[in-house]
């Protein structure tokens, strides 16, 4: 093999693995959207259960630019419309779905990798105040569900609502000399 031959070898290799290529997605970013592909495998499963089969996530295999990299972003396929959206485009409720759900199924792919190691605890600060009663509902249950399996359930919240939910809880209270803190139950 001459050396000019060789050159172009290398040089095709390396286009591969730098980005310069039909996808325009580097090996860096094919691995990790392998993996990511894992997760959003993971937190379909969670999302579906919470949003009542409406949604799925998966990565979006189209860039809208041409000049930037492929390859790691994210849509959500709404099965009311049978179409894919932005998930700029989520309202306040389903964005803390969608997140909560992401979290869970990235929970549950560290946990399948980790050797047994266990994620014991998660905790969810806010987000509550933008569902809708129902997806309260389901997005509870999701985290009951947690809480049934082991894992440690942290809510920190201003929702009334879920001091229904919760038997333990700390509440903050203001006093005229600060905040005290108690356990109720």
């Amino acid at each position: 093999m001459s050396l000019a031959s060789r050159y172009g070898l290398l040089k095709q290799v390396a286009d591969l693995a730098s980005g310069a290529n039909s996808h325009r997605m580097s090996f860096q970013r094919y691995v990790l959207a392998t993996l990511l592909e894992e997760v959003l495998a993971a937190t379909t499963l969670r999302l579906r259960v919470m949003s009542r089969s409406r949604y799925e996530v998966r990565r979006k295999v189209q860039t809208g630019d041409q000049r930037s990299a492929a390859g790691l972003d994210l849509e959500i396929l709404d099965h009311y419309t049978g179409m894919g959206r932005s998930v700029s485009t989520l309202s306040g409720g389903e964005s803390f779905l969608a997140s909560l759900a992401l979290a869970l199924g990235l929970s549950d792919v560290v946990q399948s990798y980790s050797g047994g190691i266990r994620l014991d605890a998660i905790f969810v600060d806010e987000g509550f105040g933008t569902l809708d009663p129902e997806s309260l509902d389901f997005a509870i249950s999701a985290l009951k569900d947690l809480q049934q399996a082991g894992r440690m359930v942290g809510i920190i919240s201003h929702v009334a609502e879920l001091k229904e939910w919760i038997d333990a809880r700390l509440e903050l209270k203001m006093t005229p000399n600060g905040s005290v803190a108690e356990f109720t139950h």
